[in-house]
């Protein structure tokens, strides 16, 4: 009898593989496929209970399916009718699946896609949930539980789209709006007093992601690819101080903000001292992560970098995945602290987007930007710095070697008002190597000012 049941099971086993075998894709909305479609429906069902009765493991394939047929009874979010991409999910069982998007259309099909522009890997447990909406798939991928291969802004863009609940106010989700006359791509979450937040030369706003899921537990947080940056548009412009300042004014317009704090790493500290200096009735308060400044010293390259023509930046330029991660280790004290998985989706986006000819022609312009800002005189760098009126707090990393640390006394000398921060065994991206300490430092700052705030702190 015992053998009979042993058979009876494996012959079972065997008929549920066949079906799966069998039914290997799906699409939704289903129209004529809408038969097929309602047996795969029934297929999960069976597929989610073990022979016993038992719930089965995560299915990553069933969370697709019930999301899919979520977005037939309801809409998707508006963005998911602009975007045309293709996605592999793998969830490490042996069995990815590739998600084909058109337009607010859902093709799913067994096995990873050559032709992906992302590849999203976890445990089945992070990405089920994920997929179901459960979850926001940032923390995972702060923490290396979930690593990103190829388009990470694509991945960002999945996170909000698989959301399927009433959105929390502290889901990140993307926009675009035209701000000055360029498009301008954006990460949106939370609701209250606004803050936006810009990333650094040669970054987009994903390196900016974890002070943007921080904040907007309390905040309306606002996080744009800067113009030439990221999925922005790249216009031929020259990449200074005052021209980023008029775009993100325009952008506050476009986002309905009449009023807010800004958050900047690097570039995108810069630009927020600027849009302070010539606007302060529209800026709140300043938190800047390593600002770049004009160099007091070391300028013996001026009449070179002055030669320079960025637009040489249309031509084919050789870069290598492994020269990046290493430029990139050199920014942290302690490039250990960074999982490998971190370096992977940082580079595949740097490598993605530098191959666009006008984003290499915005990068070298910005970048040359940087170092031949004057420094002194009238209308230097400096001097005007004198003129700083709203709060501000510097944080500066003790082992950046990009913006030296040394900037603080002189920073404090030019406006008494502010607060500096010096992060022991810190680098140049503060909101990534200390992220938790960082933030921290940020909201009570916004909250209570600069009273309290340590000028030297241990992470």
């Amino acid at each position: 009898m015992s053998r009979l049941r042993l058979s009876n099971l494996s012959n079972l086993s065997k008929q549920r593989h066949a079906l799966v075998a069998r039914a290997r894709s799906i699409i939704f909305p289903s129209s004529e496929n809408s038969v097929q479609n309602e047996g795969m429906l029934r297929l999960e069902r069976w597929l989610t209970f073990d022979t016993e009765g038992k719930p089965a493991e995560p299915s990553l394939r069933s969370a697709l399916v019930e999301t899919f047929q979520h977005f037939e009874q309801t809409k998707p979010p508006p963005f998911a009718a602009t975007l045309s991409s293709t996605v592999v999910l793998d969830d490490g069982t042996g069995q990815p699946w590739t998600v084909r998007i058109d337009r607010g259309k859902f093709t799913l099909k067994a096995g990873h896609a050559r032709d992906a522009d992302a590849v999203i890997a976890s445990d089945p447990l992070t990405l089920a949930s994920i997929v179901r909406g459960k979850r926001s798939g940032i923390e995972p991928y702060l923490r290396g539980r979930l690593r990103v291969r190829g388009n990470l802004s694509l991945a960002l863009k999945l996170d909000a789209l698989f959301d399927r609940r009433d959105r929390p106010t502290d889901r990140v989700k993307p926009g675009r709006v035209t701000a000055a006359g360029i498009d301008t791509f954006y990460l949106e979450a939370g609701s209250g007093p606004p803050v936006i937040v810009l990333h650094g030369l040669a970054m987009t706003n994903a390196s900016m992601i974890s002070t943007v899921a921080s904040l907007a537990k309390s905040r309306r947080v606002i996080a744009p690819d800067l113009p030439g940056f990221g999925d922005s548009a790249k216009p031929l412009r020259d990449y200074d101080p005052a021209f980023f300042a008029r775009w993100l004014l325009a952008f506050m317009d476009a986002t309905g903000v009449s009023r807010a704090s800004i958050v900047g790493n690097s570039m995108g500290g810069r630009i927020a001292i600027e849009t302070a200096l010539v606007a302060p009735h529209r800026v709140e308060k300043l938190a800047l992560f390593a600002a770049s400044m004009a160099f007091r010293k070391n300028r013996q390259a001026v009449p070179l970098v002055r030669l320079s023509i960025p637009e040489a930046g249309f031509m084919p330029v050789p870069v290598l995945g492994l020269h990046i991660r290493h430029g990139l280790r050199l920014l942290f004290a302690q490039p250990s602290r960074m999982h490998e998985a971190w370096y992977d989706a940082a580079v595949d986006e740097f490598m993605r987007i530098f191959k666009a000819p006008r984003a290499r022609v915005a990068f070298f312009k910005a970048a040359r930007q940087i170092y031949l800002e004057r420094p002194f005189g009238p209308q230097g760098f400096w001097e005007r710095l004198t003129g700083l009126s709203v709060p501000a707090l510097f944080i500066w990393g003790e082992r950046d070697r990009l913006v030296p640390p040394s900037f603080a006394r002189h920073v404090e000398q030019a406006v008494p008002h502010a607060r500096s921060v010096l992060i022991e065994d810190c680098g140049h991206f503060p909101q990534i190597e200390h992220p938790e300490l960082t933030n921290r430092l940020v909201e009570e700052f916004f909250e209570q000012g600069e009273a309290g705030l340590p000028r030297r702190v241990r992470a």
